[in-house]
Parts: structure tokens; C-alpha cells; sequence
């Protein structure tokens, strides 16, 4: 994914929790994890494990693909939520009424599922040359279980803690070097019945191109999301009704790509 955005007031540095993974104290580790989810919605991750070689890698790729013609981008264009999305094809913040977000974006499944496997478009390795584009990310929460966030250094990342409050207050997440950003989506805030809270985030302009590779981890399509029992009692009943994986995600995406139906003709 490749942003960049519009111009914004900055309101201040929120300092995250940095959750260690190589600590061997793990229920001190599981504590603080569950008070980040409370409090923050969002915490930083280290000694991940994830190989830097092969992250730096994912950002090389990355920077070719996006640096390519829009013709041959647009010839491996989403498909049932997999490929190459062009600007303003999404809208993240709903509840605007522009036209969609001025970012570039670029999805894969699983590659260790056969089905997900066949709907994963590639670019040839020929394609693999220069016409840069500026994008960004309006203001929205993520709509499934767990994103784990990883970017190329560059700042623009700001989240608002208390999505309900007006005028929204933002904050900026600087960047952590060797950490992954990690959040909370949607989905885990109905599943324990609004205790983890997602919090809104947005991407705002540095000056420089901005890339993230974003890992979204999100339940079986026909896993019934509701509110666990430990999370909802007679005096704090569920306030989400079950709904499956699939039919919530598709839902929250169609949404999303409602402004795609106005850039057909414009490509």
C-alpha cells in the first residue's frame, strides 16, 4: 500500500504500549496486551520474529509495483477482494461525501490455500518500471479481528482514541524502528461487546511516499461473531446481534467500495 494525504493540524505524540514478545513473563505479557486493547486500541510490537530481510524485501516489491503505469496496474485489478485497487477506489470514512480516498492499494489471500491461491493476481517480473503516484487514508477503524502494520519509517499515522468524541482529537504514532503496529478491528470490538474498542486512524502528509504492508487476521467466513460470554452479563447485555465472518466483511466492504462504481468511466 502506497499513501500520502492532504494537509492536517497536528495535535500531539501518542506514546503507545511497547509489547515485548520475547519476554518470558506471559501472563504479564497477556495483561499488558489486554490493557493496550482497553485503553488504546492500537500498541507497538517487538522481537516479532519476522525476518527484516524479508520485510525489506516486501518494501522493494512494493515500490515497483506502485511505480508502474497505471495500464499496467489497472490490468490486475481487484477481484472479489484480491488485486490492485487505484485511487479513489476505496472510501474508508464513510461518512464523507468525497469522493473516495487518494490511495493506491494492492491485496493478496493466503498462499498456502489453494482457493485463495487462484485469486491472487501477480504482476510479470517484465512489468517490474516509473510513474509515481501520492495517495493517502481518510479516517476509519479497521473492520476485522487483528491488523499487524508494518511501514517504511515515514510518519503520517495518527489515531483518535475516542472515536465518539467531538471535535475529534488526533494524535501522532511515530514510527518505532523494528516494531509492528498492531490493532484492534471492528470485529473484535463486537466479539467482547465493546470492551476492546477500535480506533479510528488516518494517514496524514509528510512530504515523502509513504508505504505500509498491512496483515489483516480475521476469522473463517462462516465463524459466527457475537459476544463472548465472559464480555456481557443482565446488567450489560450484548449490543450486537451474531452475524457470520463473510456476511459482516462483505457488508463493511461493499461500503467501502460504493465510490468505485464512479471511477469506472474515468479509467
Amino acid at each position: 500500500m502506497k499513501d500520502m494525504a492532504v494537509t492536517a493540524t497536528v495535535t500531539g505524540t501518542l506514546n503507545l504500549p511497547i509489547i515485548d514478545l520475547s519476554s518470558p513473563h506471559r501472563f504479564s505479557t497477556a495483561s499488558s496486551i489486554r490493557q493496550a486493547c482497553v485503553e488504546y486500541g492500537f500498541f507497538y510490537l517487538v522481537n516479532h520474529g519476522v525476518d527484516e530481510d524479508f520485510l525489506n524485501q516486501a518494501f522493494e516489491e512494493s515500490a515497483k509495483f506502485f511505480s508502474l503505469p497505471i495500464q499496467h496496474k489497472i490490468n490486475l485489478r481487484r477481484k472479489d477482494y484480491r488485486g490492485y485497487t487505484p485511487l479513489y477506489a476505496e472510501k474508508l470514512d464513510t461518512t464523507s461525501l468525497s469522493q473516495g480516498d487518494s490511495k493506491e492499494s494492492y491485496y493478496i489471500g493466503p498462499l498456502t490455500d489453494a482457493t485463495s491461491v487462484r485469486l491472487n493476481p501477480w504482476p510479470s517480473q517484465g512489468e517490474l518500471g516509473s510513474n509515481e503516484e501520492i495517495c493517502g487514508a481518510s479516517a476509519h477503524s479497521d473492520y476485522g479481528m487483528i491488523t499487524l502494520l508494518l511501514t517504511n519509517g515515514v510518519p503520517g499515522l495518527q489515531i483518535c482514541k475516542d472515536k465518539l468524541k467531538q471535535p475529534q482529537v488526533w494524535e501522532d504514532v511515530p514510527h518505532v524502528e523494528g516494531a509492528m503496529i498492531v490493532n484492534i478491528g471492528d470485529m473484535m470490538e463486537r466479539w467482547t461487546n465493546c470492551l476492546y474498542q477500535s480506533a479510528l486512524h488516518r494517514v496524514m502528509p509528510t512530504g515523502k511516499e509513504r508505504y505500509s504492508v498491512a496483515f489483516f487476521m480475521d476469522p473463517p467466513s462462516d465463524c459466527v461473531v457475537e459476544c463472548f460470554e465472559s464480555c456481557c452479563s443482565e446488567s450489560s447485555p450484548p449490543r450486537f446481534p451474531p452475524i457470520r465472518s463473510e456476511d459482516y466483511l462483505n457488508e463493511k466492504f461493499k461500503l467501502t467500495y460504493d465510490s468505485e462504481r464512479n471511477l469506472q468511466c474515468s479509467i
